[in-house]
């Protein structure tokens, strides 16, 4: 495994990483979730993601519940999870200082830790001043419950206005920005976040490597596999988006490239989101140990991304966004 410095940071993060999002309680017991934690430690992952959402709350219980019967030592892993929809009540999502503060409490209780590594606002809160929810951040980590504090699926402008309020209060901005990032969905990380990446040390831990599971091969224009999580209804809305004509053409012209370097598709759609020199850590799931191995093997394919391959991937794809025009 290799390790990247996560943004500007000195915490060392897997460039492969893992996440319960979808997975865990929906497809993954305390007993599968066990052996693919313990499989992705061995693989060399030290960054684990988690959210309060996830299977509203039972996703971060499991892996709370994984760790603590694997008797892991607490400071060779880095935990994450995120905040914003905590529960049905008006002041349970958010980012106000109350649900920031109760939220993570809560949190914290589902994953039996003392703290976690890294907490994420989960989305942006419009209803809340973002001086609040700076100084409520602030506070998590003046107390000890998190480490570091970041975004996910903020915009570029959002960051900064988080970040200049920090400067001005002498407070911690955040340093990290969690967007989706894969061959379908590059704008944000390859144009947006760019001035970012200078002006603040902003790292990425970028989720949906596989456009979910669509850039695995595995899905054709008329068949979804019963056991992928296009299958389970609340996904239903995503297929409709994603496993399309011209989306599923790309992928099968995709192939031949795979085929040519003699690694599966996913291991190459991985590679390509880990290639890029801005993600400090590229977050996969997996349902099957299997699956989380072959995952793995995308580190190997790293190196064989040459300019060629990379120009011939991109012929296929053609999703590389326009860079702004800049005038001097």
């Amino acid at each position: 495994m290799q390790y990247r410095n996560l943004g500007s940071t000195g915490l060392k993060v897997s460039t492969l990483s893992f996440g319960a999002w979808v997975t865990f309680h929906n497809q993954v017991d305390l007993k599968d979730a066990k052996q693919l934690l313990a499989r992705a430690k061995e693989g060399g992952i030290n960054f684990f993601d988690n959210a309060e959402v996830y299977a509203s709350g039972r996703a971060e219980e499991i892996m709370g519940q994984a760790i603590k019967e694997l008797g892991w030592k607490r400071s060779d892993v880095v935990i994450a999870t995120k905040l914003f929809w905590g529960g049905p009540g008006p002041n349970d999502k958010g980012l106000s200082r109350k649900h920031i503060i109760e939220g993570t409490k809560a949190c914290l209780k589902r994953l039996e830790m003392d703290y976690v590594d890294v907490l994420f606002c989960h989305r942006p809160d419009a209803s809340t001043p973002i001086e609040e929810t700076v100084r409520a951040m602030n506070f998590v980590i003046d107390n000890g419950w998190a480490f570091y504090w970041g975004t996910s699926e903020w915009s570029a402008q959002q960051i900064t206005e988080a970040w200049e309020v920090a400067r001005k209060l002498g407070l911690i901005g955040p340093i990290v920005e969690q967007p989706e990032y894969n061959l379908l969905a590059r704008d944000k990380v390859e144009v947006e976040y760019l001035p970012l990446y200078s002006s603040y040390g902003i790292g990425l831990t970028t989720w949906s490597p596989l456009a979910s599971g669509v850039l695995t091969g595995k899905y054709s224009k008329n068949s979804v596999p019963a056991e992928s999580r296009f299958s389970l209804e609340n996904y239903k809305n995503l297929a409709n988006r994603l496993v399309v004509d011209d989306v599923i053409t790309k992928v099968d012209n995709l192939k031949p490239i795979a085929e040519k370097l003699k690694v599966p598709l996913s291991q190459l759609a991985i590679a390509w989101c880990a290639s890029n020199p801005n993600v400090s850590t590229v977050i996969t799931g997996a349902t099957k140990e299997s699956q989380l191995v072959e995952n793995l093997k995308a580190l190997e394919v790293i190196p064989k991304l040459t300019p060629s391959i990379l120009g011939e991937i991109e012929a296929v794809v053609q999703t590389k966004p326009k860079q702004a025009d800049v005038y001097r």
